[in-house]
């Protein structure tokens, strides 16, 4: 009986946490004018081309220029399974959609969401920009736009829409590094 009362519990946890990152998701502020659009990296593939979810990123990212021409900074360092710095891959892919070479900078040397944001405010401070309109994954906008706030970058978010197939371990894994970041920050 214990046992089923603590798996009971479990579940209730989990869909507790993802039932967070969902109405964190649903409801973000509304997007303001930017002058710099940050893409959060992904994962590439062994062929050197960007995954569904950092293709979906780019999209969503490219959409946003095509609004509005402004810089584009791509974050992303080369992680061990990688066979180029996520930055590169995704100057390279902007840059054969049309984007010119001159409003897209790669950031290369972050491994995680703080480090991105942290290394792009350097590079928004250098190039004198004020406001962000951060590109990620849906589930993962509201936690990089807490980020935003605590390295001091002021921001508003556009989500990619993700695989729905993925939605309970996207959002589960989000609500995990929800509870990091509540703790790190304590």
């Amino acid at each position: 009986m214990a046992l089923l009362a603590l798996a009971l519990v479990g579940v209730l946890l989990c869909a507790a946490l993802i039932g967070f990152v969902y109405y964190q998701e649903t409801h973000l502020p509304e997007q303001k004018e930017s002058d710099v659009i940050i893409v959060l990296g992904a994962q590439v593939k062994p062929d050197g081309t960007p995954s569904e979810a950092l293709r979906r990123r780019l999209t969503a990212a490219l959409e946003a220029y095509h609004e509005k021409r402004q810089t584009i900074i791509v974050c992303g360092a080369q992680g061990t399974n990688e066979p180029r710095a996520e930055g590169d891959v995704m100057r390279d892919w902007l840059m054969a959609q049309g984007v010119p070479a001159e409003d897209v900078i790669e950031e290369t040397a972050s491994f995680n969401t703080r480090q991105n944001l942290e290394y792009a405010k350097a590079m928004m401070e250098h190039r004198g920009l004020s406001q962000a309109l951060i590109v990620t994954s849906d589930y993962h906008v509201a936690r990089a736009l807490e980020l935003c706030r605590q390295v001091g970058i002021s921001a508003t978010g556009k989500g990619s829409p993700s695989k729905p197939e993925y939605f309970i371990k996207n959002h589960f894994r989000e609500g995990l590094s929800w509870i990091k970041l509540w703790l790190e920050s304590e």
